[in-house]
């Protein structure tokens, strides 16, 4: 897309965009309370607030209607609440498993997934974890976990239903290293005495905007909204306004010059 329609996309929103997105004149947006560093806390009147729901409020004000943020604990949750068309659209990492079901956009912003690995590891990077034998505490079906589900080929993963219990499985299992978000990761080794985040990420988790696959024209209005928030500098605005660590402002892909 040229910056000529990037313009076009977001100053001239279509009816078909309004019908799909806010047919009832409000955007419902659905939000992943799960991630903390995306969602950091709640309004004197329990609204989500965070890098994710402003997000979310700045797409509404692109289609000059009012937005309903709705939390949702899982990220199985939102990808269904999208599906579903209960809400227009929500924000979550993307991934190949979800956009089976979803259609995401480019990212706005990566976190670095990286290791945790007990006190006196042989294990010193993280491409030394995928061996056979080492088992691997991870959050089910979590951006990073799908990830790992995908590309791993040697070492296992021991599944839990939340990030607390993943962490408290690589206590108690005394398994060889948990998987998990680097700032996240952060809070944890300070637990555990001797723990090492090993440097570096086995993948970046790229948090994008979702919408059904059927609405190609809302999609194309999203994919230009994203790219305006990161040129603009409004995503690293956010990501200053919150002081969140562990993340970084996504590079917009490569557009052709054709359009």
């Amino acid at each position: 897309m040229t910056d000529k329609n990037l313009e076009m996309s977001l100053n001239t929103v279509s009816p078909k965009v309004l019908e799909q997105l806010a047919p009832s004149g409000v955007l419902s947006a659905g939000v992943y309370l799960g991630n903390i560093l995306l969602v950091t806390g709640r309004s004197s009147t329990g609204e989500p607030t965070g890098i994710s729901p402003d997000i979310c409020r700045a797409i509404a004000k692109r289609l000059g209607v009012e937005v309903n943020l709705i939390g949702f604990s899982t990220q199985v949750e939102v990808v269904e609440a999208v599906a579903s068309g209960r809400c227009g659209i929500s924000l979550l990492g993307s991934d190949p498993a979800r956009a089976q079901k979803i259609t995401f956009t480019p990212a706005y912003v990566e976190l670095a997934a990286t290791y945790l690995v007990p006190a006196n590891s042989p294990i010193t990077e993280v491409s030394q974890v995928d061996q056979p034998g080492i088992r691997i505490a991870s959050f089910y079906k979590s951006a990073y976990d799908l990830w790992l589900q995908r590309n791993l080929k040697h070492a296992s993963l021991v599944h839990a239903d939340s990030v607390k219990a993943s962490n408290e499985l690589f206590i108690s299992e005394k398994l060889d290293a948990l998987a998990g978000l680097k700032t996240g990761l952060v809070s944890v080794a300070r637990d555990i005495p001797g723990s090492r985040i090993l440097d570096g990420q086995f993948t970046g988790i790229q948090q994008a905007v979702a919408a059904q696959k059927s609405h190609l024209e809302s999609i194309e209005f999203l994919n230009a909204c994203v790219a305006e928030f990161i040129e603009s500098g409004l995503v690293a605005g956010l990501i200053s306004q919150y002081q969140v660590q562990g993340l970084s402002v996504a590079k917009l892909p490569q557009m052709s010059s054709e359009g």
